[in-house]
C-alpha cells in the first residue's frame, strides 16, 4: 500500500520534521504509524517529500526524518470543472469523486435551474464543505496537488471562465443538441480545458446561449443520462485517459 499522505502549511527542509496538531493526532491516534513506517509530506500545492518516522510523542505529535523535497510540475492540461449546485450532499460527494478521479479545479456553478441556494452563511459554509471535502479527498487518493475549489459563480462569470479557456465545452443529454461526442471531441496538447457540467433539470436556454457566445461546444458524454453529482467525474475520467495522464 502506498504511504499516507499529511498535509502542512509549507513542506519543510528536513532532516528531521515534529508533525503536530490534527494531522500529527491523525498520525498518531488514528493511523497508529510507528517507528520506520512511511509518509508523505504535502502542502497540497505540489511541493512534498517522503518521510520516515522516528518517534510518536503522546497523542499528537509524530517526528520524522525528511528526504529532499520535491515538486511535481503543473500538468499540461489543465482540466476545469464548473459544477451546477446539487441538492443536499450530493456536492460533496461530487467533489470527492472528482478530486479520486484527478480534476485541477472545481468552479461551484449558481445555474437557474439549481434547487440548491448558496446564499450568505449558508453558501459559506456549503463553500467550506466543498474545500474540505477537497483536501481530504486528496490526501485519501495520495495526491500532493489539491484541485482549487474557486467561489460560487453566476451564469455571466462562467461565461467569462469559458470565453479565456482553451477548450471550453457543456456536457448535454440531448444527442441532436449535442452531436459531438466527449470520447472524441480534439483536445489540446496543452492548456485549459472547462468543462460546464448542469444541475439535475438540465442547463437552460439561455444559459446554453450564453455559453455559445463565450465559445463552449455542447457535448455528450454517452447513452445513459447521469446525474449531475457523477456526471463530472465520469467526463474528467474521460479527458484524463485521453490527455494521457491516465497511462
Amino acid at each position: 500500500m502506498t504511504a499516507p499522505v499529511f498535509v502542512v502549511e509549507e513542506v519543510p527542509a528536513g532532516p528531521e520534521f515534529v508533525l503536530d496538531g490534527p494531522e500529527g493526532r491523525h498520525a498518531v491516534s488514528v493511523k497508529r504509524l510507528n517507528p520506520g513506517e512511511e509518509l508523505v509530506l504535502t502542502d497540497g500545492r505540489g511541493r512534498w517529500a517522503e518521510a520516515v518516522v522516528k518517534s510518536a510523542e503522546g497523542k499528537d505529535r509524530l517526528v520524522v526524518s525528511l528526504s529532499e523535497v520535491s515538486e511535481e510540475a503543473e500538468p499540461a492540461v489543465r482540466i476545469t470543472v464548473v459544477q451546477a449546485l446539487p441538492k443536499g450532499d450530493r456536492g460533496e460527494v461530487a467533489v470527492e469523486t472528482m478530486t479520486e478521479t484527478g480534476v485541477d479545479a472545481i468552479v461551484p456553478w449558481q445555474a437557474s435551474r439549481c434547487i440548491t441556494q448558496w446564499r450568505g452563511d449558508r453558501g459559506a459554509k456549503s463553500l467550506a464543505k466543498w474545500r474540505a471535502t477537497a483536501r481530504e479527498s486528496g490526501k485519501q487518493s495520495r495526491r500532493v496537488r489539491f484541485p482549487e475549489v474557486a467561489e460560487a459563480l453566476s451564469t455571466k462569470q462562467v461565461a467569462a471562465l469559458l470565453a479565456e479557456a482553451d477548450l471550453a465545452m457543456v456536457l448535454h443529454e440531448d444527442r441532436d443538441a449535442a452531436s459531438e461526442a466527449l470520447a472524441t471531441a480534439p483536445l489540446p496538447e496543452s492548456g485549459s480545458v472547462v468543462l460546464v457540467v448542469g444541475p439535475e433539470g438540465g442547463v437552460s436556454p439561455e444559459e446554453l446561449a450564453a455559453f455559445a457566445q463565450a465559445g463552449a461546444r455542447p457535448h455528450r458524454l454517452g447513452r445513459s443520462v447521469l446525474r449531475t453529482s457523477t456526471a463530472g467525474t465520469a467526463a474528467t475520467a474521460v479527458l484524463l485517459a485521453r490527455t494521457g495522464r491516465w497511462s
